[in-house]
């Protein structure tokens, strides 16, 4: 592990600094949107935002190649079908007659089948490998800036709206006798976890952003009574999680996603058991 260290001073690698830093910084986002999902139950509501991200940017890569518009970006794309589904899934929820299930399964389906039709479309060699299961390796230093900024809109908007949301999450039906515009807020919380799926997608890729999303807020909800404590704490495993996995990816030359992930699923394999053990205990509070 001491090879990773070095190489992360080296001036020939600057990749995996950045790679690095945008994983702790994006833990940030990941661990409060992440304690919202969990607690929420919204998960399904995420990998179908997540899924859909492929048809935004399969669009965004071929308008850059065909009709050269250089300015609509794959992350625009991405970003675009995101806040879109969010948006569908969450007024359907709230109003529609529709199944919200089927919903959600159609915008899973149909986003993906768009991407590929796209990809397959675009001039040149589009691999979708890259973005079904991420390379945090490709972050630039621009990317970093966008995590940042991500960062301080969630940090600002959860601290704004900290006892809204958790009055949504935890019981609507209370949250609207007390006045609360709750489709408001829920909304709201749909269009963060989209922004935070956009960017996971960069750091884990499509496939695997549930589990990044949710397994370090489901561990950090066996350990807490308070939210503000899940969130912190899922943040700080997450940026355990990001770092140990860069570090064994460069070690053995293995996927960084692919680490990430097998590391939050170990740690969530070995929590469980323990904060059962840790509840049973005499006198302990949660």
């Amino acid at each position: 592990m001491s090879q990773f260290f070095s190489a992360l001073g080296s001036p020939y690698m600057p990749f995996l600094r950045y790679a690095l830093i945008a994983g702790i910084l994006s833990s940030v986002a990941f661990g409060i949107i992440g304690t919202y999902v969990v607690v929420r139950r919204i998960s399904y509501i995420a990998g179908a935002i997540a899924h859909s991200v492929l048809g935004g940017i399969g669009i965004g890569l071929y308008l850059q190649s065909k009709p050269g518009m250089i300015w609509f970006t794959p992350m625009l794309g991405a970003v675009i079908a995101a806040l879109l589904s969010a948006m569908l899934i969450g007024c359907v929820s709230m109003y529609g007659k529709q199944r919200e299930d089927t919903v959600i399964g159609a915008i899973w389906a149909i986003g993906m089948a768009t991407g590929l039709l796209f990809l397959s479309k675009t001039p040149g060699y589009a691999d979708p490998m890259s973005y079904l299961f991420g390379n945090i390796l490709l972050i630039s230093k621009n990317d970093l800036f966008i995590v940042a900024g991500l960062d301080v809109v969630i940090i600002c908007l959860g601290g704004l709206f900290y006892n809204k949301f958790l009055a949504v999450c935890f019981d609507d039906e209370f949250a609207r006798l007390r006045g609360i515009n709750v489709s408001f807020y829920y909304l709201l919380l749909l269009g963060l976890t989209a922004l935070t799926v956009v960017l996971m997608v960069r750091v884990v890729g499509i496939v695997m952003v549930i589990a990044l999303l949710t397994l370090p807020a489901a561990i950090a909800g066996l350990f807490s009574r308070y939210l503000w404590q899940m969130m912190v704490i899922s943040s700080l495993l997450s940026m355990v999680f990001t770092a140990a996995g860069l570090g064994f990816s460069y070690y053995y030359d293995l996927p960084a996603g692919s680490n990430i992930i097998l590391l939050a699923g170990g740690a969530y394999a070995l929590a469980v058991p323990l904060g059962h053990l840790l509840k049973r205990k005499p006198g302990h509070k949660m």
